[in-house]
């Protein structure tokens, strides 16, 4: 009998129908493509317990004057600081005004437009949604500037655990977020309560807003439908992502110090932290899609899994979606709550070197990348802090991707299956099994799994049949091309 190749392209594919997705993965978990081979992503090993009081909703990594590593993090209601060897210090400032956890519908008065609806009717639940408070967290030199999105103050501190943040003086207030440029300007956006407004101080002067002829402070209102979202820093420019579109903040110098020009329409970031920067350009999640700016213009970035997500993303609490850049395997991990959740649950990546995605099930809700640190940091709802791309422990989850169907020529042929050829790094690291159907949407009939020997005797039979390969040890497993020995057949 012939020997068929289980040959499938790298990445996920979940658009459409299943029948759509044909020989190619189906669907995944903590697992990626390089180099066209499946293997696990790296585990992870808890650096520190219990380091928040409640869900982190920031994480900002960054190296002090001294040469050592400083960690920031954010709840609704603290700021904290973990210096390298993860001592916690609550280092929230005085007089806070505490946020939400969760996103909400505001019912109440300003929760919904004018005229809209029957006075004296108790209004239905469909207000404007109260977003779930996240930090945006930047570093002056080495003090941090720390903005709640409830509170609306930039806080700057000095490391010094035994005083607290104190709000910048003469910066405006009511602040959406902040971001530092690359030349060291402070930008407050939506500043002052305005939800178009970026101010800057000047030059290196954190403490000078006021513009005058004698320094670079200034201000300018974005031409836009939407609010200001964030910011994020690129190599020489600033990007501004409103809910609605996306701006470029390039500095000229004086008179004007900042040119702001529009790089795309219907683009707009769905959370204040789902938008990422790196060399290649920026990436962000939207409200039904993701999006890239490489420079030159903002576009809709094609996803083999926008179906998936989308249909599945909890549009009330999209407010934490939590957007990360693993440096290491050139990918953008984004962390979303799923419909049936209140929390974040679930994860999408994009590999942009390669150009695929993958999905899978994590509960993380604040993260930062590798290098200040020797290894990525992420965070989960209870307030641990994870090691990531650490061993090969992933805790209560399996590292597995399952195929779409796959049938022998047209699929109008029935095919008997009797020997699996496998192909991995080292046999027994992962395991297989199969499942057969006869008909798209038919009841599916589960054949193993199969621990691996070269060969690998096994027996069903189907027009359709998917596999999947799962991890069977801890180990950074490889799995290649596998392949079946199959014939058409009868259906007994």
């Amino acid at each position: 009998m012939p020997l068929i190749p289980l040959q499938l392209p790298p990445g996920v594919y979940k658009n459409g129908t299943d029948f759509e997705s044909s020989n190619r993965w189906r669907d995944s978990n903590l697992v990626r493509w390089h180099k066209n081979s499946l293997r696990p992503v790296g585990g992870w090993d808890t650096r520190k317990a219990n380091a928040a009081a409640s869900v982190p909703r920031g994480l900002h990594a960054w190296v002090d004057n001294t040469n050592g590593s400083a960690l920031a993090l954010g709840t609704h209601n603290k700021l904290y600081y973990i210096n390298a060897s993860s001592t916690v210090s609550d280092i929230t400032p005085s007089g806070l005004t505490a946020g939400d956890v969760n996103a909400s519908v505001n019912v109440a008065y300003g929760g919904g437009f004018w005229n809209n609806g029957i006075y004296g009717i108790t209004r239905p639940n469909t207000g404007i949604y109260q977003e779930a408070t996240t930090w945006a967290l930047d570093n002056f030199g080495q003090n941090l500037l720390a903005c709640s999105s409830k509170d609306g103050k930039i806080y700057e501190w000095a490391l010094n655990t035994s005083v607290l943040p104190t709000a910048l003086t003469n910066a405006p207030v009511s602040n959406n977020s902040i971001v530092v440029t690359e030349e060291r300007f402070v930008f407050a956006l939506g500043a002052g309560g305005n939800p178009r407004k970026v101010q800057w101080c000047d030059r290196e002067a954190n403490t000078v807003w006021s513009p005058a002829a004698t320094n670079e402070a200034g201000d300018f209102e974005l031409v836009t439908t939407g609010q200001i979202m964030c910011g994020v820093r690129m190599r020489g420019t600033t990007l501004i992502l409103t809910d609605t579109d996306a701006h470029l903040a390039t500095y000229s110098g004086a008179p004007f110090v900042y040119g702001f020009e529009r790089v795309g329409t219907a683009c707009g970031v769905a959370s204040r932290k789902a938008a990422v920067a790196i060399d290649q350009g920026a990436f962000w999640l939207g409200a039904n899609g993701f999006f890239i700016f490489d420079g030159s213009v903002a576009k809709e970035l094609p996803c083999d899994v926008h179906d998936l997500v989308f249909g599945n993303i909890s549009n009330s609490q999209i407010s934490k979606a939590y957007a990360v850049h693993n440096s290491e395997h050139s990918e953008i991990w984004w962390f979303y709550t799923s419909e049936n959740s209140t929390e974040n649950d679930k994860y999408v990546t994009y590999d942009y070197m390669e150009g695929h995605w993958a999905v899978g099930t994590i509960d993380r809700t604040a993260a930062v990348d590798r290098g200040v640190f020797d290894n990525p940091i992420w965070a989960d709802a209870s307030g641990n802090l994870y090691n990531h791309e650490y061993g090969f422990s992933h805790g209560s989850y399996t590292p597995y991707a399952e195929s779409g169907s796959i049938s022998l020529g047209n699929g109008d042929q029935i095919m008997k299956v009797t020997k699996l050829i496998p192909d991995e790094l080292t046999q027994g690291d992962v395991k297989v099994s199969f499942k057969t159907r006869f008909h798209p949407n038919d009841t599916e009939t589960v054949h193993g799994s199969y621990n691996l020997s070269n060969p690998t005797s096994v027996r069903f039979s189907g027009r359709q049949i998917r596999m999947r390969v799962e991890g069977n040890k801890l180990a950074d497993w490889r799995s290649g091309i596998m392949r079946i020995e199959a014939d058409a057949g009868g259906e007994r």
